[in-house]
Order: structure tokens, then sequence, then C-alpha cells
């Protein structure tokens, strides 16, 4: 056979053991998404790329017996013919005539091997990597032939291996559901990728967190409720809607824990811009009433089906709570406008301090700051919340700038994952209380080297 032709062979075993692999690896990294996305704009083959992609046991032994076989013939051919032909030149070498053969062969194997390697792994591996749904759209229908062919073959793999696979215990799920954490890391990994814009994965990672916060650590407190007293004048009901920006006004019986309904603005301002009186009693609505223990996500549930839009918050006694509406979801969702706290990827100012307002929710908090779990969560929903459960006392109050006696935790739950400009190590840190009630301040104690 003519040297050329043995060449010509060899480099079809190997790019025919490249396609392979090529396939299999494309597959397999494929995006599910991407594929099904392909599949509707009508990209040709998408469809079954990703019913591959699925059932990966449909291809898999098919491939292997591929590549397996093309090793096996690529071996064999490259160890009979071409090495054949390289033990009459050894010969004629001084010395090497008694090693002409096991050299011929080991020169033979190296050759086959680097360029196996080359063109039949790894460039193919590459280029799978680089573009897998697009190689997984241009060899599904190739593969699902080969499968179709080798079904036999195919059969008795999938059964010797499931005998051998037996010795180690039952077969789980084929495929692992993703979990809150996976996509949590894809989203990290998008926005760093500029695939999501940061404001995009955040908003993201409100709603995700959205189901694990009650609807109390969203509401409106009792205490910064504009309320209205249904048996106050007129000329104070008008300055109070006059005073509150709101479309909606809870109204009480002499105090706040008497809740007698709520009434929209715009039903009151009709009637005095018409110059007509209006009654509190008249405009009245009955809003729903939710407990204090169902999640965010379901209070939007039931403030989409009410025509209201309002609910009050009752605890476990049918006390009032506060107040939630859409908008306050809303806002958890992209965040309040006026915050004024440091911001995801923000640096510290110089003197490595900021302010947080005592309302701001625990879990905004430790996604901000980049906290682990703290202590005793889930007794509180707000870093106010937080510094009473430490403090165990109310805070003192009146002495402004003044901190007072620092509330600090262990050191494991406020090691904080944020460097300085010169790249220090992980840093403690404390908590106090400053001037007003509901602002806070964090501030670094020292850089802690571990």
């Amino acid at each position: 056979m003519h040297l050329a032709f043995q060449l010509l062979i060899l480099a079809i075993l190997i790019l025919l053991n490249g396609a392979f692999a090529m396939s299999e690896l494309a597959l397999v990294s494929a995006r599910r998404a991407m594929l099904t996305l392909m599949e509707r704009r009508g990209v040709r083959g998408a469809a079954r790329a990703r019913a591959l992609a699925d059932n990966p046991q449909s291809f898999l032994p098919a491939s292997q017996f591929g590549i397996t076989l093309i090793g096996i013939l690529t071996g064999v051919f490259g160890g009979q013919q071409l090495s054949g032909r390289l033990i009459g030149p050894l010969e004629q070498v001084p010395g090497l005539a008694a090693y002409a053969a096991p050299l011929a062969l080991g020169l033979t194997v190296l050759v086959i091997t680097f360029f196996s390697l080359v063109f039949g792994e790894l460039v193919p591996k590459q280029l799978a990597l680089r573009h897998p749904e697009r190689v997984s759209t241009l060899v599904a229908r190739p593969l699902q032939i080969l499968a179709k062919v080798t079904i036999p073959v195919v059969w008795l793999l999938g059964q010797a291996t499931r005998l051998v696979l037996l010795a180690f215990g039952p077969a789980g799920a084929d495929r692992r559901a993703m979990s809150e954490d996976e996509l949590k890391a894809m989203l990290v990994e998008g926005a760093e990728t500029g695939v999501l814009e940061t404001e995009e994965r955040d908003i993201i990672e409100r709603v995700l967190r959205l189901a694990d916060k009650p609807v109390r650590a969203i509401m409106t407190p009792r205490t910064e409720i504009a309320w209205i007293d249904r048996t106050a004048p007129r000329a104070t009901i008008i300055a109070a809607l006059r005073a509150a920006p709101h479309s909606r006004f809870v109204v009480c019986d002499r105090q706040i824990d008497n809740v007698a309904g709520v009434v929209q603005a715009k039903d009151i301002l009709d009637r005095v811009l018409d110059g007509k009186d209006f009654s509190l009693a008249a405009a009245l609505r009955q809003p729903m009433a939710i407990p204090d223990s169902v999640s965010a996500l379901e209070a939007l549930e039931r403030l989409k089906s009410d025509t209201l839009g309002i609910a009050l918050v009752l605890d476990e006694y049918g006390s009032f709570e506060g107040m939630v509406t859409a908008a306050d979801v809303l806002e958890a969702i992209v965040g309040d406008a006026e915050d004024a706290g440091p911001k995801e990827g923000a640096e510290f100012p110089e003197d490595d301090e900021f302010e947080l307002d005592g309302l701001t929710p625990v879990d905004e908090t430790k996604a901000r700051l980049h906290l682990p779990d703290l202590p005793n969560q889930g007794s509180y929903h707000t870093l106010g919340g937080l510094i009473l459960a430490l403090l165990q006392r109310p805070p003192r109050t009146g002495a402004s700038r003044r901190a007072i006696r620092p509330a600090r935790c262990p050191a494991a739950a406020w090691r904080l994952p944020r460097r300085r400009r010169s790249q220090s190590p992980l840093r403690r840190g404390k908590l106090t209380h400053r001037c007003c009630e509901r602002w806070l301040m964090y501030r670094p104690l020292h850089v802690s080297r571990r």
C-alpha cells in the first residue's frame, strides 16, 4: 500500500475520532435554554440537539463505541503499516539494527499519539466548548443515525453498564434539579461577563429572596402609617390629606389600634373640589387582612386579586402591625430610590464609614455587605431589629455624633469579604447607633490577618 494512502487513512481515523469527541462534549455542555430558543427560531437541527441533550444515554454509548473502535483501528493500522516502514531505515543506522523493531513501534506510537491528541481531542473539544449549541445542531442528525445503526451494540453496552452499576447502589435521578445557589451563581457569572447588567442581577436576586421574606419585612409599620381619625373635624382631615402624598389612608377610631377601614383620597378630594360635603363613613372601605407570617410573594398574589390594593397586616393575636401594598412589594424588588446605603461593589469612603437606615431589611443588608449568617436570625427582620437583638435593650438616643457602646457580634459572623485599596485581608466590624433612632453606622474595627 502506498505511503500517502496509508497516511490518508490514518488522518481520516484521527479526524473521525475528533468528530466524535467534539460531538459528545458539545451535546453534554450545550445549554438547554439556548437550544430551546434556537428551536423556536427555526434553527435546523436544534430540536434534534435538544432531544439528545435531554437524554444523553441515547447517544453516549454509540459515541463511545465509535471513539473506542477508531482508537483500536488507529493503533492496529499504525502499528502494522507505518512502523513496518521505519524498521528498514532504522536497521541501516549503526548500533540500532538490533533495536529497529521496538524503536520503529515507539516512534510510530509517539507520532500517532501527538496528532491524535491535537487533532483528535484538544482542538475538537476546544471548538465544542466555544460553540456548544452551534456544534450540537450540526452533529445531532449524524449521531441519531449512528445511534439507530448501532442499536444492538448500544443495548448490549447499556445492559452491561447497568449490571456493573448495581454494585454501587440504586441509580438516582438522571438530572439533578438546579438549586437556588446555582441560579445565583449563574447570575453572578452573567453580570461578570456583561450578559446581565448589575441592576438586572440585583433585581433578579431580590425576586428570588421575595419568597423567603415575610410580609412584615416589607410592610409599612404602624408607627410610619399616616392615618386619619374618623372623629376629627373636616379641616383636620383635609390638612392630613394635604400633608401626606398618599392615595389611600387608614381610618382609625381615635387611636391607630382601632382600625375602621381605608379611604381613597380621590373619593374625598372629588367632593371637596366640587364644593360638596363629605363623609368618612360613606367613603370607608374594608381592606383585606393577612397574617404577618405569610411571605411577601404570597402577599403579592393576594394583592393582585384585591381591587383596593392594600392589606392590613395582623399578628397572631389579631393586633394591627402595619399595612402592605403592591408598591411595597415593588420597592422590595427594585430597591428604595431614596436609599443612601452602599451599593453593590462600591468602595468604602475614605473614613470607612457609611450609614444605613435602621428599617433596612436584614436580607438586603446581608446582600450589600456580603455578610454570612447573622446571630439569632429569624427573630428580627430589619437592621434596627438586629441591633435590639444584640443589645438586649433599646439603644440610647440624643447623643449626637457620639457612638454608643458597640454591639459586637461573634467574629465569624462579622468577618467581611471586602478589601481596602491596599488589598488588606478581611476585617471585623461593629454596628453603632448614632444620633437618630433610625440611622445606623457600620465601622471596621481592625484588620484580622488569618
